[in-house]
């Protein structure tokens, strides 16, 4: 599946807070790139609210958004985690994690109201979060002769792509940076033109 040029995350970490029937939610929004990171503001979260009666979340990761996770911490099947992933999903957003905090207020809320506060607390947070857009960029290695470079600069310029100077012990070669939607395109014409293979050395997300 080709990933997208970029993708919308949020800056740093928020909080927002909202109140029914005399429960607190308190939501926390943090950029996160990886299962540990997610599970890691969880933990933090857990020992810096721990008389919190429950601690739900929702997380999307991946530029494609193609990784998904939530859990309701006790609450009714379906009335935490889903609004809050719903909530992360509906703004935009991905390698974002959503802790919503609840400290019980001695009433209950019923499924539908639950459902309510949990998604209106994560969609709280959402929108003070500072948006950040992120590129996605495939890293590749072309070793070869300095002689034989200026005809892949060349074509690297004709595609506005960013390149820089390698060297791998003795041998030197270039090193650009190609987004998705024209890697196929890019590296194609370097083997049929160079007569090389790139090298996949990194990807930027």
């Amino acid at each position: 599946m080709l990933l997208p040029d970029s993708y919308t995350t949020i800056a740093s970490n928020h909080s927002a807070e909202i109140k029914e029937k005399s429960s607190r939610f308190i939501a926390f929004a943090f950029p996160v790139t990886t299962d540990e990171q997610a599970k890691k503001q969880l933990a933090d979260l857990k020992k810096e609210h721990h008389a919190a009666a429950h601690h739900c979340w929702a997380y999307v990761l991946e530029a494609d958004a193609s990784l998904q996770k939530s859990s309701d911490d006790r609450e009714p099947s379906g009335t935490a985690g889903r609004p809050i992933l719903r909530a992360i999903l509906s703004a935009g957003f991905t390698n974002v994690m959503v802790v919503v905090v609840r400290y019980f207020g001695g009433k209950l809320l019923g499924v539908p109201g639950l459902i309510a506060a949990y998604g209106q607390a994560a969609e709280a947070v959402l929108l003070i979060a500072p948006k950040k857009q992120k590129q996605v960029r495939y890293i590749y290695e072309v070793l070869m002769s300095y002689e034989h470079q200026h005809h892949l600069i060349r074509l690297l310029k004709q595609d506005e792509l960013k390149f820089y100077p390698t060297i791998q012990g003795e041998v030197e070669g270039i090193i650009f940076e190609v987004s998705p939607s024209m890697r196929d395109k890019i590296i194609d014409t370097i083997k049929k033109t160079l007569l090389v293979e790139p090298k996949n050395i990194a990807d930027e997300k």
